[in-house]
């Protein structure tokens, strides 16, 4: 990913604001209303990233047109869907951007969908470290033994991580 750097800012209107959480619903599910909030503001950058603030807050992202929390977002809110568990010698990867590999793979929620945002989260506190895009739905995850899963987009500590606001 390219640098990132913001652009412009701007409160959304209210019929903005639904279709924002209509899709953010579509890909959590119930868990969309943890994010809800009088104000939502939209950060464009200089890449496809766009950033919502929900109440002056970095809390969800929308990647080339699939809106997701970002990992503020998940520690702030934190959610059971989408998830994928990753074991303790697999984060210091994860945690520096590396894809996430089945051999690290602890756990899957059944609802992992191939192409659909997933947050990654360490084993021992559950604390979501990375969000990644799942290269095959909760059951061919399952079953497979050796290879890469999971392409990580966003982890602690990168660029989106950093930004000021």
């Amino acid at each position: 990913m390219s640098k990132i750097q913001l652009k412009k800012r701007h409160t959304l209107r209210k019929s903005q604001v639904s279709v924002i959480y209509s899709r953010l619903k579509s890909e959590i599910g119930g868990a969309e209303s943890r994010f809800h909030s009088d104000q939502l503001e939209i950060v464009e950058t200089s890449t496809s990233l766009k950033l919502y603030m929900v109440d002056k807050k970095p809390l969800l992202m929308d990647l080339d047109g699939v809106i997701f929390p970002t990992l503020r977002g998940l520690l702030e809110q934190p959610f059971t869907e989408r998830r994928i568990v990753v074991d303790s010698g697999a984060v210091p990867y994860v945690v520096n951007g590396a894809d996430v590999m089945r051999p690290g793979i602890v756990s899957i929620s059944d609802d992992i969908k191939a192409g659909s945002p997933a947050q990654v989260v360490e084993e021992r506190h559950g604390k979501p470290i990375a969000i990644c895009i799942p290269l095959f739905d909760a059951g061919e995850l399952r079953e497979k033994t050796t290879g890469k899963m999971c392409r990580n987009i966003h982890h602690v500590g990168d660029e989106i991580w950093a930004l000021e606001y």
